[in-house]
């Protein structure tokens, strides 16, 4: 089966890793990804650790784990975009590509000739797209971003975390760079939302998106608990600030999530723990009540669950049909047979590692392969074979090398 975009070819100035998220998940679609590196370098990522990869005798590679988390697929080439022959090469291979993707300073590629309208000049079927923190326009356009910044900055840290009057309370972070990874997502769905109005056009895009942006409509039910209710969003814990009990359970030897969604879910959920009586008590009849009684019933119910092991709660919940699980750790997450049997772990083929652990895209298709079965690049690993796709010579990829520009 033919990838769903074996016929794309991305041109990937990005470092980090919202652009590289999406130009990874482009090069799980099939696309052609040429990852675009400083010489000697590298993108950033590469040095960030430990852990790095370690090679076949048990040695730290110079590739670190943010590295390999992000660049499966890809063609790395190396070119130093300060030099006018750096810059030329760009232009050159651009007359070829169908996606250029960018996350540099608003205004920065401009001054390189490397922006949009320079190189859709060359090809205006050319889909471009810049990555950045705050988008190409607004008071803060000019400023860098992380994701902490932004997790901060758009809302997300003041619904995330303890309540402030329990033990732990505070302000806390997502686990993982959840705003860099959605960003990357919505770039990669804007570029193949470009791509697929090309079909109809014959010209190509430009697409700003900015990852504060992304966080603000990421506060999704919270902005319109805000919006319609006129009341700040406060942290919850586990707490679902809408749904109840929609939340984690102490059990007498570990916790459990318990999820429950409806009415009908609650009624069977108190039969399932001895309590059918707490379904008919008026306090928490409907969804609404349980919300307004919540500091009524949740005693009740931890009363309930911290009387019996976890194992037990977790048996008796999935018999009678109600959403709960345990809290796995990252080692137990793979272990699950659910996830062994989705194959969202693979190992790749890697030239000093020989072999390389991947988390896989979760797409899947009935007509299309997804195509992972290039490790994550060596710095520079396809200079040389990309730069002879473009006619250059063995002497002059040299002369370029000796120079530095790649």
């Amino acid at each position: 089966m033919q990838p769903l975009l074996s016929n794309i070819k991305v041109l990937d100035l990005s470092r980090v890793l919202a652009g590289p998220w999406a130009s990874q998940i482009l090069a799980d679609l099939g696309a052609d990804v040429i990852k675009v590196e400083r010489p000697g370098r590298g993108d950033d990522t590469r040095a960030w650790g430990p852990p790095f990869l370690k090679d076949r005798d048990g040695r730290d590679t110079e590739d670190g784990a943010y590295f390999i988390a992000t660049n499966r697929g890809k063609r790395s080439i190396t070119l130093d975009l300060q030099t006018a022959d750096g810059q030329d090469l760009v232009r050159a291979l651009c007359r070829d590509v169908d996606v250029v993707l960018e996350n540099y300073k608003v205004g920065t590629l401009a001054r390189m000739g490397l922006d949009y309208a320079t190189l859709s000049a060359i090809n205006p079927r050319l889909v471009y797209c810049s990555v950045t923190g705050f988008g190409q326009t607004g008071p803060r356009a000019a400023e860098p971003a992380y994701d902490f910044l932004i997790q901060a900055m758009g809302g997300l840290m003041s619904v995330t975390g303890e309540r402030d009057d329990k033990p732990g309370g505070g302000p806390q972070k997502v686990g993982v760079p959840i705003v860099d990874l959605s960003t990357g997502v919505y770039a990669a769905l804007g570029i193949v939302a470009a791509l697929l109005r090309r079909t109809q056009t014959g010209q190509g895009e430009y697409i700003d998106v900015a990852m504060l942006d992304v966080q603000v409509g990421l506060l999704a039910n919270q902005a319109m608990n805000f919006l319609l209710g006129n009341r700040v969003p406060r942290r919850t814990g586990t707490s679902h600030p809408n749904i109840q009990p929609q939340r984690t359970f102490n059990c007498a030897d570990g916790d459990i999530v318990v999820v429950v969604g409806n009415d009908a879910q609650f009624v069977t959920l108190c039969e399932a723990i001895g309590q059918p009586e707490l379904a008919r008590d008026e306090r928490f009849g409907t969804n609404a009540q349980r919300v307004k009684n919540q500091e009524s019933l949740d005693p009740i119910l931890d009363a309930v669950f911290a009387s019996r092991p976890r194992g037990n709660w977790l048996d008796a919940l999935k018999r009678a049909g109600v959403p709960a699980g345990p809290i796995n750790a990252v080692p137990e997450v793979f272990d699950d047979p659910q996830v062994v049997h989705r194959g969202m772990l693979r190992h790749l083929p890697h030239p000093v590692a020989g072999s390389v652990p991947q988390v896989m895209n979760p797409l899947r298709f009935g007509g299309a392969a997804a195509h992972a079965d290039r490790a994550p690049p060596l710095l520079g690993e396809h200079t040389a074979e990309v730069l002879a796709g473009l006619g250059l010579s063995e002497a002059q990829i040299d002369a370029l090398r000796a120079r530095k520009v790649i």
